[in-house]
């Protein structure tokens, strides 16, 4: 398995041009939601939890995150259950309100992914490694913590690695 710091800087390569790191600050969790939406049903009733595909995978994700870091993964933890939560909420309305929320949070979530990635100039990262898929809400996560100035070292390693430049577009080569 690849460190935190292998998965955040192969990421971060991707994203260089702060537009773009913006962008995923709403995508990213749109499409968080809206997959939690999504899988939210079919749900069955297990010692009075509602076991439902969104819950497995956010458990999965969860692990995941926590095996990766401790701190960073019950931040992630906390996060994927308010998104498994609203997914549930929101799975319980009407077919028409569940599948138009889910749907509509998923593919707003993407237009801003890919209006991000014009910016870039490059492809979304899961493109080369589906990895990518699971890391870029930790990418989120992460980026929000080192705008509030924690996690100095971490940051240094990852902008070191990828060669990550935080102000505007960067040049093309």
């Amino acid at each position: 398995m690849k460190t935190l710091e292998d998965q955040l800087s192969q990421y971060a390569a991707y994203h260089r041009d702060a537009r773009n790191i913006a962008t995923h600050f709403i995508g990213i969790p749109m499409i968080v939601v809206g997959v939690a939406v999504l899988l939210s049903r079919p749900a069955i009733e297990l010692a009075g939890i509602a076991v439902s595909p969104a819950l497995l995978a956010g458990l999965a994700a969860s692990f995941y995150y926590l095996k990766l870091d401790w701190f960073l993964g019950v931040i992630m933890s906390v996060l994927m259950a308010l998104s498994v939560w609203a997914g549930a909420v929101l799975a319980a309305q009407s077919t028409a309100v569940w599948l138009a929320a889910g749907v509509g949070l998923f593919v707003v979530g993407w237009v801003f992914q890919f209006i991000g990635h014009f910016w870039e100039g490059k492809k979304p990262a899961f493109i080369d490694d589906v990895a990518g898929l699971i890391i870029g809400p930790l990418f989120v996560v992460a980026e929000a913590l080192f705008f509030l100035g924690a996690l100095p070292t971490l940051r240094a390693t990852i902008d070191g690695r990828a060669g990550h430049i935080r102000s505007g577009k960067t040049s093309a080569a």
